[in-house]
Formats: C-alpha cells, structure tokens, sequence
C-alpha cells in the first residue's frame, strides 16, 4: 500500500505525542498517589458537627453555619500533608484545627490554622492561633486560596498559595492541651456574622 505524504505525517505526530501524554499521566498518577479526600462534595458524610450547627454543602463547597459550631473528622491523622481551599467572604473569620478531637464547645486540643483575611482578629490566614502569627494577609477575600498544613514529627509548617507562612517547632515536654500528638481536623463556624467555603480538602497520612 503507498502512504501518502499526509498519512505518514499523522502517524508520526502520533508516535510523537502518545509517549509525552503518558508520561503526563503517569506524572499525575505519581502526584495523586497516597491522598486521601475528605470530602466527597456532596454532603457530611465522615465529618462530626458541634452545638447543632446547620452546616451545609453548596455548589460542592462546605459553608459555615449562622451560629458557632466545629466540624470534626471521623478520622485521625498524626504525621500528614493537608491540602483545601478556601473562600472567605469580608470580615469572615474561620479556623481549621489540626491534632484535635471532638468537643461541643470551642476545641481546646490541637492547634488552629486561621483563614481569616480581613477579619479583626490581627491574625492572618496560615497564622498558627495563640502560638505563632502572620500579620498579613496571604490571600484576599472572595477568591478561592489554597492553603497546606504539614505536620512531622514535631514540626508544623504552612502554607498559602504556595508560599510559607509559618514554619514551627514545637518544644518538647509540653504538657498543655494545645500540643501535637494525633486527632482530627476540624473546620470553624466562628459566629453568625462570619461565611467561609471550603472546598477539595485532602490529606496525605505520612509514616510516623
């Protein structure tokens, strides 16, 4: 059979490009590989709500309720890499617990990561609450942000968007509630006032 000019071209542009899109796939296997979702966009299977809060899940996102309440995993995490993104609106304040476990008032174990951006808590997204603190606000209201929060040993480390926020070091021989150890996560609704979205939340366990 003679192969025009046109066919053998075809064919070699499909030699060429079907090895590039499989390494692209097997690069984004290899990105993907040992992540654990959260939650699944559609509702709160999984997750644990205190005081009654009416938390809800729109348009794939979980919104904050009109009253103080925590949202808990079911699950527990030690050593870990967390990923989500996260929307606030103005003047919104929110949090997100690491290390935690259930409790139906404010958690008083763990540590809390701020999402806040203009809220007037001076304590910005990525700050650690109470223990160490990004003046600045590292993303902007009414935009999705990625926010990361990595936890080895006794090492924390956040970031948003990308950047480092906070890189800490825990003491040893802390003997308050506020330490690492294992636990949940846990989202803040902070007060009726305040409306923040998460969204894509996932974590990667790492070997203790």
């Amino acid at each position: 059979m003679r192969r025009t000019p046109k066919l053998l071209l075809a064919i070699s542009l499909l030699l060429a490009v079907t090895p590039f899109g499989q390494a692209e796939d097997k690069a984004k296997d290899k990105a993907d590989e040992g992540w654990v979702s959260l939650f699944n966009g559609k509702d709160l299977t999984g997750w644990k709500i205190s005081e009654k809060g009416d938390w809800k899940v729109v348009d794939g996102a979980i919104v904050t309720p009109p009253q103080r309440s925590h949202l808990f995993t079911e699950m527990e995490f030690k050593n870990f890499e967390f990923k989500a993104e996260v929307m606030t609106e103005p003047g919104s304040n929110s949090g997100i617990y690491i290390h935690t476990a259930y409790e139906e008032t404010f958690p008083t174990h763990g540590y809390e990561c701020q999402v806040n951006c203009t809220h007037g808590d001076v304590r910005k997204n990525g700050s650690l609450w109470g223990v160490t603190h990004s003046l600045v606000p590292n993303a902007k209201d009414n935009e999705w942000y990625t926010i990361e929060i990595s936890v080895k040993g006794k090492s924390v480390q956040t970031k948003v968007n990308g950047k480092v926020v906070i890189d800490y070091i825990e003491p040893e021989g802390l003997t308050i509630p506020r330490r690492l150890g294992k636990g949940s996560f846990a989202l803040q609704g902070h007060d009726p006032k305040s409306v923040v979205r998460f969204r894509n939340l996932k974590v990667k366990p790492l070997a203790d």
